[in-house]
């Protein structure tokens, strides 16, 4: 069998080059820097370092500016969570299995954490019950948690429900960790939200959301399709009504504002990812935005 975490490395390789993936890494280098890092000493400031880490006193008593130097004094445990309930067999925005999008989203995300030695572990699971992989370094490792994710998602898997999986990480995991969250499109709630809330006092969160197939697009007329949900049918024929059409699209727009109402609120930092070929991409605006926020 193919090794998944070499198809996402080679698509990596395919869909941004050298320069690219070298800002990525680096701004995923930034995400922590100053909180898990300690003080060593200063040096001069140079072009691109960051303001926040100017130390202003000692700038002053020197005559130009100097930043602060750290060293790393552990390594941080990243923690990659997401819902493997059949949700995630539905096809996406582009048409791509839900699926295929978190395997390349956590791929890239777990490779990047164990490029700057970090270890990675996984929450997975649907509305019946959550799985875990415990946090390690290594290649292998990765393979097995991606392998993971790949095999649970199906359309014989248990409802999605990813609040189950955040509250396993809220009642089990101790210490500050970095979540990585891949999701489907969720809707706001005053208990989930609560529940981010207690989550974000003690960890990071990243936030990736798959985005749905539009269901009133032009290409949905032309087909039947079903809910993989709860299996109803959902008539092609339906979509090529002008009020159907509108009402789909209203109560979309407005789940999706609550959704980012419910985030902002929260300081959770959420993108969202449409096919793996815009994984790249929008995983260095996610990482740019959260490193800005905070």
């Amino acid at each position: 069998m193919a090794s998944l975490l070499q198809r996402v490395k080679s698509k990596m390789a395919i869909f941004a080059h050298r320069k690219a993936r070298g800002m990525l890494d680096g701004e995923y280098g930034s995400v922590f820097r100053g909180r898990s890092l300690d003080f060593d000493d200063l040096r001069a400031y140079v072009p691109g370092d960051e303001v926040r880490d100017i130390d202003w006193k000692a700038s002053a008593r020197h005559g130009s500016p100097l930043v602060k130097r750290y060293v790393a004094v552990r390594r941080q445990t990243v923690l990659l969570v997401t819902d493997t309930g059949r949700n995630m067999a539905a096809e996406s925005r582009d048409g791509e299995p839900k699926k295929d999008i978190a395997v390349m989203a956590l791929g890239v995300a777990g490779y990047l954490a164990q490029r700057h030695g970090d270890v990675v572990g996984l929450v997975c699971g649907d509305g019946h019950g959550t799985r875990t992989i415990p946090a390690k370094a290594g290649e292998a490792h990765l393979e097995r948690i991606l392998r993971e994710i790949d095999s649970a998602i199906t359309l014989d898997s248990g409802p999605s429900r990813i609040e189950a999986q955040l509250e396993h990480v809220a009642r089990t995991v101790k210490g500050r960790f970095l979540l990585f969250v891949v999701a489907d499109e969720l809707a706001a709630g005053p208990d989930l939200e609560q529940l981010l809330r207690r989550l974000r006092a003690q960890h990071e969160i990243l936030w990736f959301t798959v985005r749905d197939a539009d269901l009133a697009g032009e290409d949905s007329a032309m087909r039947d399709a079903f809910s993989v949900a709860d299996s109803a049918a959902l008539p092609g024929h339906l979509a090529a009504s002008p009020a159907i059409t509108e009402a789909y699209a209203k109560a979309a727009g407005e789940r999706d504002a609550g959704r980012q109402a419910m985030f902002r609120r929260t300081g959770i930092t959420e993108g969202h990812v449409t096919g793996s070929s815009t994984v790249m991409t929008e995983l260095f605006a996610l990482l740019e935005r959260h490193r800005r926020a905070g």
